[in-house]
């Protein structure tokens, strides 16, 4: 049984707070990482196509099903359509091959992983002979519309958005007929996102919270890149409610009210990120973390430079 709470969703969907990250997992890690994720309580698994590892987490899923740990409808599996696949004509095929990489016969949540349309086709980062990426120029409003299809036709039981700005967002209300349940975006206390949790939030909208402990093995740290978990201010706070600092970065952002999903394929690191329930930050503690903010933004998207929608082009967008 999970003890992990849940949150509902603008559609009466509801979907637990807390679940594991798969991006950046590598083939022959990830599919121990979800069985030991399942055991430990997880129940949300975060998913993507550009990850290319759906494949391995189908397995892990079908594993723990058939072994009887849980039931398909007791776990609540996320998946995103990438940028190549924006075309509206592509994002059922491009669902419906996400499907049949997990095994599964609907997604619980559907999002649009960027704004920014790359070139539609088979590669995921189209490039030119000059070097340069090849961008589309469909509108994320159309993909919209399209991911309300299949929405529609129960191939996913919510759909939402990822790392849309505020103006973005509005533009998807005004056409909208479903509303996207959530916004996933980087977010941790480098990154504390308060102006656009607080729009999302009176939009109705969830905020998802990735890359919650800073991503310190993205690709491309810098060796002298500051880390979250070690910043001896988060040490401080960690030791005086006896968790490790990871654990008071995870409820900083469940107490602010997201949705929160870190990557981890170290078995005793899945469990202790877990373990977060038998706490309470107090409120100091959470405005001394929102101090910390310093626009330390990790994912740039810089393959997506130049796209009139890149999203952190216009900090007034939040």
């Amino acid at each position: 049984m999970s003890k992990v709470p849940t949150v509902k969703f603008n559609n009466g969907q509801t979907f637990p707070v807390f679940g594991l990250g798969t991006w950046k997992s590598k083939p022959g890690e990830v599919v121990q990482a979800v069985k030991d994720a399942i055991d430990a309580g997880y129940r949300h698994i975060d998913c993507a196509h550009l990850y290319g590892n759906e494949k391995e987490v189908g397995d892990a899923i079908k594993t723990k099903v058939s072994e009887g740990v849980v039931k398909r409808e007791d776990l609540y599996i996320t998946s995103k359509l990438w940028c190549n696949s924006h075309r509206p004509d592509m994002v059922e095929p491009a669902l419906r091959l996400t499907l049949s990489n997990l095994g599964l016969d609907y997604l619980d949540l559907y999002l649009i992983h960027w704004p920014t349309a790359f070139k539609a086709g088979p590669d995921l980062y189209p490039v030119h002979a000059t070097g340069k990426y090849l961008f589309g120029d469909e509108d994320y409003v159309d993909t919209w519309k399209a991911m309300e299809e299949v929405c529609k036709k129960g191939l996913t039981k919510s759909i939402g958005v990822s790392n849309f700005n505020k103006r973005q967002i509005e533009r998807v209300l005004e056409k909208a007929t479903i509303l996207p349940v959530t916004n996933q975006i980087e977010c941790h206390p480098y990154l504390n996102q308060k102006k656009l949790i607080g729009f999302c939030r009176s939009k109705g909208i969830v905020v998802t919270a990735y890359s919650p402990l800073g991503s310190p093995d993205r690709p491309w740290a810098k060796p002298d890149d500051p880390k979250l978990t070690e910043d001896l201010k988060i040490v401080q706070i960690a030791s005086k409610y006896k968790k490790s600092p990871a654990q008071v970065i995870l409820k900083y952002q469940i107490q602010r009210g997201n949705i929160t999903i870190p990557k981890s394929v170290n078995k005793s690191r899945i469990k202790e990120n877990l373990d977060i329930w038998d706490f309470q930050l107090t409120p100091e503690d959470i405005a001394y973390l929102d101090t910390f903010d310093c626009n330390g933004r990790v994912c740039h998207f810089v393959e997506a430079t130049g796209h009139p929608n890149h999203p952190f082009t216009d900090r007034d967008e939040y």
